[in-house]
């Protein structure tokens, strides 16, 4: 039986971004700052903490590499830049070839394609080069596609990395101590069976609601009497 602390501690992804945003206070209006969240659930929160610190708001793309047997089951993670996180010890037990390794990530390169162009009008990232980078999910289970978006952010030479999540479970969070310059997690649980169970509501975020997101942070963030046409 699951303790009742370790579930639906927060009411939806909005609560949880403006949770995480109180303890980033300290990057509000931060020069060279940018939030980077992971499509599609951790832009709903890189949203609220977005608009609470006055920072720029943008998508790292990524993608699980889920194992040919098991899709559920992270093997490793592809971000848009290019970087490869994959787990060996995944990939020996299940016994993966390199031709089923390749068809599953060309499938996800064209994910990432398609995502790339709705969310960004095809446009790479921005130079991250000297500049704070938060990077935030809506929780970490086994921590795939993190790993692949922060080694990707580590690669454009950031000057800090922040990872700011709700949840995670404790080992991930004790490793994010070992990667980045800071760690923000709201809560960590040994009882941790997936990211929706510490949520009440936990739809799943479509494409539309993750370019109004975009957009609406644009627009917040213009000064005024401007608009971003």
């Amino acid at each position: 039986m699951i303790p009742s602390g370790e579930y639906a501690l927060f009411k939806d992804r909005h609560d949880a971004g403006k949770r995480l945003a109180q303890k980033l206070l300290h990057y509000k209006g931060a020069k060279d700052a940018i939030v980077i969240a992971l499509p599609r659930g951790g832009v709903v929160l890189g949203y609220d903490i977005s608009l609470a610190l006055g920072l720029p708001l943008d998508v790292l793309i990524t993608r699980k590499l889920g194992t040919p047997l098991n899709p559920e089951l992270a093997m490793g993670a592809l971000a848009e830049t290019g970087y490869l996180h994959m787990n060996q010890d995944v990939m020996r037990e299940y016994q993966v070839t390199k031709a089923q390794l390749d068809e599953v990530m060309r499938r996800q390169k064209s994910e990432i394609d398609r995502r790339l162009t709705r969310y960004r009008g095809g446009r790479a990232l921005p130079s991250l080069k000297g500049r704070t980078v938060i990077l935030v999910d809506d929780g970490i289970a086994t921590g795939a596609t993190f790993y692949a978006s922060l080694g990707a952010l580590i690669k454009s030479e950031a000057a800090r990395v922040v990872a700011a999540v709700p949840v995670a479970p404790p080992r991930i969070a004790a490793e994010l101590n070992t990667l980045v310059d800071e760690v923000v997690v709201l809560h960590t649980s040994e009882w941790f069976f997936g990211i929706g169970q510490f949520y009440e509501e936990f739809p799943q975020v479509e494409d539309e609601e993750v370019i109004a997101c975009l957009e609406e942070v644009r627009n917040a963030l213009l000064p005024k009497g401007k608009s971003a046409g």
